[in-house]
């Protein structure tokens, strides 16, 4: 299965909360991007960086790496149809890509098997949820669909991801918590604040017990 669905590590976020590029901040001494790439990495047949700045990343290098659509309006979703573009040109025979953003570092190891799984008609999309909610970055895009996309993204109409999931009728699958000795630890806790920094440290020393 891997070897049919390419996947993109989505970058191009601004982290206005955070104050910085949550890409290049370190956990447990390494970078959360490089985190994504390593999770994400054995679970597609390539991967790929979308972001809009230079990216530093010890596990991305020689990675491709390219911007948003439109960076200054288009928000997560041009980084998903500019992945959905990438595939389109450089891996013709993918039917399918997978999305994962760079803050939630401990997400699933059968994250991908699990969405194409689900994955009922080519042209549908499918995407996480967990108890905490839906978490509409961690999906599974037909290629099919970049060409709405755009041209949704070019019509000025709403970006908000969980809109165009909408509008295409998407599937969900929901992920139990991981139970560790401190607790259920939901798999896609998103670090946007320095204190979900320090959480997700503690968090990475109790999964290392």
């Amino acid at each position: 299965m891997a070897d049919m669905i390419p996947g993109i590590v989505l970058a191009g976020g601004l982290s206005s909360r955070m104050g910085r590029d949550k890409a290049g901040i370190r956990l447990g001494g390494i970078s959360l991007l490089d985190h994504a790439i390593r999770q994400l990495r054995p679970q597609v047949s390539t991967v790929a960086i979308n972001a809009n700045g230079p990216v530093v990343s010890a596990e991305g290098e020689g990675l491709a790496v390219f911007p948003d659509l439109d960076a200054a309006r288009s928000g997560p979703l041009g980084g998903v149809a500019a992945g959905l573009d990438h595939a389109r040109r450089h891996h013709p025979d993918a039917r399918h890509v997978a999305t994962v953003p760079t803050d939630s570092p401990f997400l699933p190891a059968d994250l991908v098997a699990r969405l194409h799984e689900a994955a009922d008609a080519p042209d549908r999309i499918v995407v996480a949820r967990s108890a905490h909610g839906l978490h509409p970055v961690f999906a599974l895009w037909p290629v099919a669909v970049v060409d709405d996309l755009s041209a949704w993204l070019a019509s000025g109409a709403v970006l908000r991801v969980r809109s165009f999931l909408h509008r295409h009728d998407a599937r969900e699958v929901t992920f139990q918590p991981v139970e560790t000795p401190a607790g259920p630890l939901d798999p896609f806790f998103n670090i946007n604040t320095p204190d979900d920094l320090d959480a997700a440290e503690r968090w990475l020393e109790v999964l290392k017990r």
